[in-house]
């Protein structure tokens, strides 16, 4: 059985490029909603990030699914034409270009909401639209290191990426969640409204409790790794095979099953240095060698099996190789012009089934049927 499809009949226009923007709007897709994509001649510049599916760039490929691709040039009568009218009827319309291009362009936010007002307008920027930072280049590795996210992610010998899109995923989550928000008011007011978010807003928001940590002691969280800043033991283990073992130990009884049946050494949380948690984070070099000499005894199973009978919470620490046959792991496969290429599940499950999901658009696949569609009334003429 096919999942519903809760956005079916609303119609998002999206000028979109890279990260952000286009994760909101695949899931407004997933659910119904048609996308329609406004690209440059050249493309959504993430199609050519690489061409690792099929010939076909990965980002591309993971979140432009579900929507139609329409080539416009809105520096030509006909084209800014064409948009105004897609505008006429959309129930939102996201644009990550740069701060003001839009508004210089005819397409301000305020201005559209005052023409169509239960349009719902969404602008996603790196840094806002004023301040000194507003005119920025705000690409993800940038805001991760403005917002302090690389200071607290890495080891200690210096900073880290995290390895992911993180600042360009949060902001278009952040977008996304304000959007169904937006519509649930517009059901109740028959008014939309204007949403902004920015990279390092949604970053910045992620990153409260170093913050906080950090105007409250005057001391910003250590990098150590795959360790916890806070908490003792919580970190990676080698094993006798040469695995990693990550535990996670939150409370005392956990700590005393951790001694008591993998470490089988019940007396040891009485011992000194390993008492308490903040006993045990001043003492974290004695405790995490203490705790790997156990771990350096016994092969990965024997370890898993062992935590598993303590009732440890533990993990593999996995390669993306490791991933990619992981038994939790569940897969969709998506149409592309290139053919079919398997991806990730979108993460939220339904219990009426799993939505289908629609193909990855060729550039300008949809723009001359758009074209004919929305044909303003004065070029019909």
């Amino acid at each position: 059985m096919a999942g519903s499809k809760p956005l079916a009949g609303l119609l998002v226009v999206s000028m979109e490029q890279a990260v952000a923007a286009p994760t909101c709007s695949v899931k407004l897709a997933d659910a119904g909603a048609r996308v329609i994509k406004i690209e440059r001649a050249e493309g959504d510049f993430a199609r050519g990030y690489d061409a690792a599916c099929n010939g076909l760039s990965t980002y591309f490929v993971w979140l432009n699914r579900g929507k139609e691709s329409v080539v416009l040039d809105i520096k030509t009568p006909e084209d800014k034409a064409l948009l105004a009218a897609l505008l006429a009827k959309a129930d939102v319309f996201i644009q990550n270009l740069a701060p003001g291009a839009m508004a210089r362009a005819g397409f301000g936010s305020a201005e559209l909401r005052a023409k169509h007002p239960r349009l719902i307008t969404v602008d996603i920027s790196g840094y806002g639209e004023e301040g000194e930072y507003a005119a920025m280049k705000a690409y993800d590795l940038l805001v991760q290191a403005e917002s302090g996210l690389c200071a607290v992610t890495g080891r200690a010998e210096g900073p880290g990426r995290v390895g992911v899109s993180a600042c360009d995923i949060a902001c278009g989550m952040n977008a996304h969640a304000a959007v169904l928000e937006a519509l649930i008011e517009r059901g109740i007011t028959g008014r939309g409204k204007g949403i902004a978010v920015s990279l390092f807003d949604g970053m910045a928001d992620w990153m409260n409790v170093p913050l906080l940590y950090f105007e409250g002691t005057g001391k910003a969280p250590s990098r150590i790794g795959l360790a916890h800043p806070s908490i003792c033991p919580y970190g990676a283990f080698d094993t006798a095979d040469g695995a990693l073992v990550l535990i996670s130990i939150q409370n005392e009884r956990e700590w005393a099953d951790l001694c008591a049946k993998f470490l089988d050494e019940p007396d040891l949380p009485r011992r000194e240095g390993f008492r308490s948690n903040v006993e045990r984070v001043a003492n974290r070099a004695m405790v995490d060698a203490h705790v790997a000499a156990t771990f350096r005894t016994m092969s990965r199973d024997a370890c898993a099996q062992k935590l598993r009978a303590a009732n440890v919470a533990y993990g593999f620490v996995n390669g993306v190789d490791g991933l990619s046959t992981h038994p939790a792991l569940r897969r969709v496969t998506l149409q592309t012009e290139r053919g079919p290429v398997p991806v990730a599940a979108p993460a939220a499950r339904f219990d009426d089934g799993p939505r289908e999901l629609g193909p990855v658009p060729s550039l300008g696949a949809h723009t001359e049927a758009v074209r004919r569609e929305f044909r303003p009334a004065a070029a019909a003429e």
